[in-house]
């Protein structure tokens, strides 16, 4: 099981960027996948969520502004993040639970910098 996040960069507040989730090694359709952040100095977070129907939720700092979403034709995960805060900087990880081998598995995390 591999997952590859991308899409991270420095951003101005108030703006937008996009995060990628490449999965490989599972049936991608299959699985409720999840955004996690860690800020520095912060224990990690989950942002948001999308089942495998496509049922999404957000932790509530980022209801309004983040959009989860999944392409299971190219086996990728999405957040859409708007309206971007300062404190929204933190690295970004897309993780999966696979119950087969009993764990999560995690991206390799990707930096979002929020700052004017």
């Amino acid at each position: 099981v591999q997952l590859q996040a991308s899409g991270g960069g420095s951003v101005q507040p108030g703006g937008s960027l996009r995060l990628s989730c490449a999965a490989s090694g599972i049936v991608f359709k299959l699985f409720t996948m999840r955004w996690y952040r860690q800020a520095p100095g912060k224990e990690r977070e989950l942002v948001a969520v999308i089942t495998s129907e496509g049922a999404a939720n957000y932790t509530d700092s980022v209801k309004g502004r983040f959009t989860i979403s999944r392409d299971n034709a190219r086996r990728r995960l999405y957040l859409q993040m708007d309206s971007l805060k300062s404190e929204d900087t933190a690295v970004y990880f897309c993780s999966t639970y696979v119950t087969r081998y009993g764990r999560d598995y995690w991206g390799q995390g990707t930096l979002v910098t929020v700052s004017s």
